[in-house]
């Protein structure tokens, strides 16, 4: 199988801050470990005194605010909350850091999608044609993104979510593990409003409006 063209085995980075040392902040970590090992040099970051520890899995955990940035110095939010990671990007480049973007060799992607800065595309993900993924989004493990997608910045798809085509996801839109999105038509969309949350095993078949949850099979409206 030929590698997809967003994955580089030189990442052109020699450090990766990593802003959270949490379950997906690790996954982060063992990526970077597991494919530029001896290149790449990660390192945990966090906001509050309360959170430093100890190396976390061989790791050193530092405050943002202690970063003395190098010119190939690059860094990823690995928060899940659209709205947390969205702070604390906001934090890593008021310090200096330039944004990485990390899409995971096993993960398939064309050369028609678009990927923007900051995002995080994990193993076993799909993405297929005419894809547009904004800044600082995640696709996490095993998601599939059909043809003719636009997902919004700091958008969080979860593990095993899958989205069919021509549909709109908004910025700030939380997608909960197995959810299932199901397809718009050309020029009629189906539109996950921004902020909206769709709740883990839902199964979403209409445009859902902004700020909204939805739940259940067929998902409905819970506020």
């Amino acid at each position: 199988m030929k590698p997809n063209l967003h994955y580089r085995p030189d990442p052109g980075f020699s450090r990766l801050y990593i802003f959270g040392a949490g379950g997906h902040g690790r996954e982060v970590a063992w990526l970077v470990e597991q494919y530029w090992a001896g290149q790449v040099e990660p390192v945990f970051l966090v906001d509050q005194h309360a959170y430093l520890s100890p190396p976390v899995n061989g790791v050193v955990v530092q405050l943002v605010d202690d970063v003395a940035v190098r010119e190939d110095d690059r860094f990823v939010v690995a928060l899940g909350d659209p709205a947390a990671r969205r702070r604390a990007a906001v934090q890593c480049m008021r310090v200096g850091l330039r944004p990485a973007t990390l899409v995971h060799p096993r993960a398939e992607m064309s050369a028609r999608v678009e990927l923007g800065q900051g995002s995080v595309v994990c193993a076993g993900s799909i993405v297929t044609t005419n894809v547009a993924i904004g800044t600082h989004v995640h696709v996490n493990l095993a998601c599939t993104i059909s043809h003719d997608v636009r997902i919004g910045d700091y958008a969080t798809l979860s593990p095993g979510v899958h989205v069919s085509g021509h549909v709109e996801i908004g910025e700030n839109v939380f997608i909960g593990t197995g959810a299932n999105i199901i397809n718009g038509r050309a020029g009629a969309p189906l539109v996950i409003g921004k902020g909206a949350v769709i709740a883990a095993g839902a199964c979403v078949t209409k445009s859902v409006e902004a700020g909204s949850l939805m739940a259940g099979v067929p998902a409905v409206r819970k506020r």
